[in-house]
């Protein structure tokens, strides 16, 4: 099985690209935020590789991080009615961030923004990869954990309330959480709701 591949960009097409190594040219089907990180034909370039084998195909699906690679894989393994094509359409639309933060929100909405994801898929999406976003967070594992909370309405009240509160002054709701996680981070546990949404505005502020 092919993992890796390193090499020079010799052909970008709509979905895929063709990694030269070694004089071997290399078909990658790529979701379309990996598509736009190559920087151009001629260029080293390094994808991560999930390779599918079949009785009448190999195909190779390339990513621009492992992570990346591992919600593919994530999608298609433990959500029903999701393959290759629809996983794609999703990391198209979301980096692996987002998309673990939209399920840790239960965003369905998020989710539902990718091209050919319809309402009760992204629904499924959410349910089934719950207890996975913790740990293909990426850079959002250290804020996680409180956003599930508050999805699943079990936050301290003024936590949500101070969510609710910058939520209302035109932030999304994925940027609230991350300035109310940062001001409860610096004000401790008992933090009343105005000082974190005080604290959460400076964050915000930065």
């Amino acid at each position: 099985m092919i993992g890796k591949l390193k090499g020079i960009l010799d052909e970008i097409g709509e979905d895929h690209c063709v990694v030269d190594v070694g004089g071997v040219g290399y078909v990658a089907h790529c979701s379309a935020r990996t598509m736009s990180s190559l920087a151009g034909v001629g260029t080293p370039v390094t994808l991560f590789i999930e390779t599918y084998v079949r009785e009448d195909m190999i195909r190779l699906y390339g990513f621009q991080s492992a992570l990346e690679r591992e919600w593919f894989r994530l999608l298609q393994n433990n959500v029903q009615g999701v393959g290759a094509k629809v996983a794609l359409a999703v990391l198209s639309t979301l980096s692996p961030s987002e998309l673990a933060n939209a399920i840790a929100l239960r965003d369905i909405a998020m989710v539902a923004r990718a091209p050919g994801v319809g309402k009760k898929v992204a629904e499924r999406i959410v349910t089934e990869l719950k207890s996975k976003a913790p740990a293909f967070a990426g850079e959002a594992t250290g804020t996680i954990g409180l956003k599930q909370e508050l999805g699943e309405g079990v936050a301290p009240a003024p936590v949500s309330d101070a969510v609710s509160a910058l939520a209302n002054l035109g932030y999304s709701r994925d940027i609230a959480a991350n300035a109310v996680a940062a001001a409860l981070k610096s004000a401790g546990e008992g933090a009343d709701t105005g000082t974190l949404i005080r604290l959460g505005l400076k964050e915000l502020a930065r």
